[in-house]
């Protein structure tokens, strides 16, 4: 674990606590440390979880399957981030998504039933951490909503334009990467590969944006 220090302290769960801080919550939580390879399951649909994931390494899709094997991607989860939290309250439903890891993972799990209980040594950082967890809560929240936007525009061309416009407001530039494959934005927002492929060329070819692999450039009249 002292090999991530650096992403444990500029991760917004620990923001506002020192390295000893982080320590001592991680003791805490009982945090466990387990690696996953690429392809396999961290959380799977139907599961009850109890605990809270925090990515130290690697990167994971939520995502959710169909009846009949159709796959939607809900988010990506980045180093630094917590994923489960919606399900790991006492008492919570089953799982509705599953977690994927898309490349060899390391994850460290906390007990959620620590975090809503006062530690025995009554420790000042324990309340910071419930505080920057409904914050997390929060931001994934607006962040569902704007997918939703995207996913509520009638055509392919009208979802695309949505998603990199957002992309291209959060990175202040006109210039920037997506974290998608094109099967995988295809995925993301829910419309067919081939399709999507040709829209983007004709968007190309009218001089609205230009794009290689995972790169794009929104291009102004």
């Amino acid at each position: 674990m002292e090999k991530y220090i650096d992403l444990l302290k500029n991760a917004d769960l620990f923001d506002g606590m020192d390295e000893n801080e982080i320590w001592n919550i991680l003791d805490c939580l009982s945090a466990k440390p387990q690696h996953f390879q690429k392809g396999q399951y961290i959380f799977h649909t139907g599961e009850y979880i109890s605990t809270v994931a925090f990515l130290l390494e690697g990167y994971v899709h939520i995502q959710r399957e169909d009846y009949w094997g159709n796959l939607s991607i809900l988010s990506k989860i980045f180093p630094g981030e917590i994923f489960g939290e919606a399900y790991a309250i006492p008492e919570s439903d089953p799982m509705l998504n599953s977690a994927l890891a898309t490349t060899d993972c390391a994850i460290v799990f906390f007990d959620i039933r620590h975090v809503f209980t006062v530690c025995t040594s009554a420790c000042c950082f324990h309340t910071l951490l419930i505080k920057n967890l409904f914050k997390i809560i929060s931001l994934k929240n607006r962040s569902l909503a704007q997918k939703l936007s995207h996913m509520s525009q009638r055509t392919i061309r009208e979802k695309l334009l949505s998603y990199l416009s957002e992309q291209s407001v959060k990175t202040n530039s006109p210039s920037f990467d997506i974290p998608f494959t094109r099967q995988q934005l295809a995925d993301f927002l829910s419309v067919d590969r081939s399709a999507m492929s040709k829209e983007l060329c004709k968007m190309r070819d009218e001089g609205i944006l230009l794009f290689n692999k995972n790169h794009f450039r929104l291009q102004c009249d």
